[in-house]
């Protein structure tokens, strides 16, 4: 996937993430793809995801939480529009996701933080990882 992939994950940090993404992709004239990937354990003797319970239910509301995100930007961004968006949702590691998807984009964009439960951390897990290895420039998009 070319273009720039942004990770949402429905907080108000990812949101800003979205909205950031949408205008840089339509300032290049360019894709967005927005991942919006449910969380998984990881199985202690594989490592691969386990099921997620409800995980249909939980990807569905997902990829309506992305697209009404998208949507939101669209809206506030008015006239010019990237050049297309798709909206992907799935059950697995995010920031694994991400840096996969890094290796096809152009750009990476992620909120400085996630949904997760430790406020005093200056950056998210899921943005850290990325930072560390992703395969293309990454924006961290700060708080409001």
């Amino acid at each position: 996937m070319t273009g720039i992939v942004v990770g949402t994950d429905g907080s108000d940090h990812a949101h800003r993430a979205v909205d950031w993404a949408m205008r840089e992709a339509a300032a290049r004239h360019t894709t967005v793809t927005v991942l919006a990937v449910v969380p998984a354990m990881a199985s202690p003797w594989t490592g691969h995801p386990l099921s997620v319970p409800d995980g249909d239910a939980s990807v569905q509301r997902a990829r309506e939480a992305a697209e009404q995100a998208v949507a939101a930007a669209a809206a506030e961004i008015g006239g010019a529009q990237p050049a297309s968006v798709t909206v992907k949702a799935f059950v697995g590691f995010p920031a694994q996701a991400l840096v996969e998807a890094s290796h096809g984009a152009d750009l990476i964009v992620v909120g400085r933080r996630g949904s997760g439960g430790f406020a005093s951390l200056l950056i998210g897990s899921v943005s850290g990882q990325i930072a560390h290895h992703s395969a293309c420039p990454v924006v961290i998009v700060p708080s409001a």
